[in-house]
Formats: C-alpha cells, structure tokens, sequence
C-alpha cells in the first residue's frame, strides 16, 4: 500500500512539473477556464435576480447547490482525469493501453496517475468563490452536525463522478469509442444537479432516485443544511444516503472496472 501511494504521488509529480513548464500558458488555461463556469453562474444570477428566485430557492440557496457541485466536479476531474471516457478511448484505440498492462504495475494506478490536469483548479476555486456568495446571502442555523456534513457532501459527489468516469472509461472496451450517455450522466448529471430537483417533471426525478440516485447527493444534503422543507416527501434519512451512494458507485465502478480488465481485447493497433 505504502509503495502504491509512494508511486502515485511520483506520477503526479512528474505531471504537474511538465504542465508547469510552460507558467504563462498554465496560468492563461487557468484563469479561461474558470472564468467559463463563472460565466454560466453570472447569468444565472441575472435571471434569478429578475424573477426572485426558483422554486422557492432564493439566489443564495441556489449558490449554495451551484458551488458544491463545481467544487466536487472540478475536484473528481483533476483526480480521475487518466479515466475520462473520450481521453481514456483514444488511448483504448491506438493501443496505448496495452502498453499499461504490459507493466508490472497496478493498471488502476496507472491510469490514475496519468493525467492530472491542473487547469481544472480554475472550476474548484470558481466554485469555492460561488460557494462562498451563496454561504453569505444565505441564512443558514450552523451546528456541528452541519459543520461535518459539508465536507462529507463535496467527497460524496467526487465519488460518484469519479465512479461515472471509471463506468465510462471501462465500456470503452468494447466500444472503442466513448458513449454519449456518459457524458449525460457526468457533465449533464453536473449541470442538473446544480439546481433545485423540485424543478423538473416527475420522471426525471424519478429517474434521478430510483435509475441514478443523485438526488440523494446534493438536492437533499442542501435541504437539510438549509433548513429548508421537503417537497417532495422523502424520509427523513434522505440526507445520510449521500455519502451511501457515492461510495457504493464508485465501488460498484471499480468492479466494473476490474471485469473489464479481465475481459479487455487488444484492438490491435
């Protein structure tokens, strides 16, 4: 275990100091691409602004939602960049993952260690800056409980993602090519979850809970950290499945993953 962290902590030293061979460039990419998700959240702001909020979710509230999500996707991307469904394909299809396999080294490490895009710190800190609007115009009855939770919701959801990526790098196998209803679940899932659930039609819900549960992992946390009353009538308990699923789908994904490998054919190339 101590000789696997010791080896992914060299690969993602090697990649950090070749991105930053080339500082301006690093920080331009920086800068764009957190200015991209601060673009999205800005019109937003301007919309809730002139209707008064959403579903009852003042802006602060959606903020609130808005942030945590950007935070946890621009985490999970930096750490499981190696797995990303349409990186990890290409590498399936020029036969660059045979040449992992080759090696006498965990292939799950491998791929892990590969890639470590820190341009991706851009959304963190964009979703920190967002996260912290909706904590001040938000008024929210702070207890230790809650304290704890915060942290717990953001690894609960890097998990989850994480777990789609690893899903979606792993149906490469077969396919070649990444699927377009990863990248639903992931960015799309991202971009869905960073408003109030109570929006949408009942089958969507319906499939987010019972198909994909990602309403346990950030609409219902923000409800119990907000205070705020459940609409749509779930258990009281709603909120301790977050960190539940997150980790029951990146399990799941890791199995999935580890069936893949043991099944994988060489495409070739």
């Amino acid at each position: 275990m101590r000789a696997s962290i010791s080896l992914y902590r060299k690969l993602l030293a090697i990649e950090i100091r070749a991105q930053l061979q080339y500082p301006a460039s690093f920080l331009f990419d920086l800068v764009s691409y957190g200015l991209v998700v601060s673009l999205f959240f800005v019109s937003l702001a301007m919309i809730l602004q002139r209707f008064e909020g959403i579903a009852g979710w003042t802006l602060g509230e959606v903020a609130f939602l808005y942030g945590t999500i950007e935070v946890s996707f621009g985490a999970m991307d930096l750490i499981f960049s190696g797995f990303d469904p349409g990186e990890f394909g290409r590498d399936v299809r020029l036969g660059r993952f045979d040449t992992v396999l080759l090696r006498p080294v965990n292939p799950t490490l491998q791929v892990l260690g590969s890639k470590f895009v820190l341009r991706r710190l851009g959304r963190v800190v964009q979703g920190l800056v967002i996260f912290g609007i909706g904590l001040a115009l938000s008024e929210i009855r702070w207890t230790l409980a809650k304290l704890l939770f915060v942290p717990v919701i953001v690894l609960s959801l890097v998990c989850f993602f994480g777990g789609l990526f690893i899903i979606g790098a792993t149906i490469t196998f077969w396919t070649v090519e990444s699927i377009e209803v990863m990248n639903i679940l992931t960015y799309g899932g991202s971009e869905m979850m960073s408003y109030p659930m109570s929006i949408y039609q009942p089958w969507m819900r319906r499939f987010f809970t019972f198909v994909v549960p990602a309403i346990f992992l950030n609409y219902y946390p923000t409800l119990f950290i907000l205070g705020k009353p459940d609409p749509l009538g779930y258990p009281s308990f709603a909120p301790l499945l977050s960190p539940i699923v997150g980790l029951a789908t990146l399990m799941l994904a890791l199995a999935f993953w580890r069936f893949g490998i043991r099944h994988y054919q060489s495409t070739g190339t």
